[in-house]
């Protein structure tokens, strides 16, 4: 599973990087977790608004940032 988080790398940005690996975790699920800083890429999946989490090349949120257990939900 890939997993990306899609921002500039903001503070809210961490926060969801925060929540997508505690949320891995907990689920004991094996994952690639990676930050897409780059403008372009980030355009290119149609994101006007970050941050924005990608699972597998679709992004499943925008524009917030959700928490830990929504992020579990997501990925189950």
């Amino acid at each position: 599973m890939k997993i990306q988080i899609l921002g500039t790398g903001c503070p809210k940005c961490s926060q969801l990087y925060q929540n997508v690996t505690e949320a891995v975790a907990s689920l004991g699920i094996e994952a690639d977790i990676e930050k897409v800083t780059d403008l372009n890429t980030i355009m290119a999946f149609g994101v006007m608004v970050t941050p924005a989490l990608a699972i597998d090349g679709q992004v499943k949120t925008s524009g917030k940032v959700p928490s830990a257990e929504d992020i579990k939900q997501i990925l189950q």
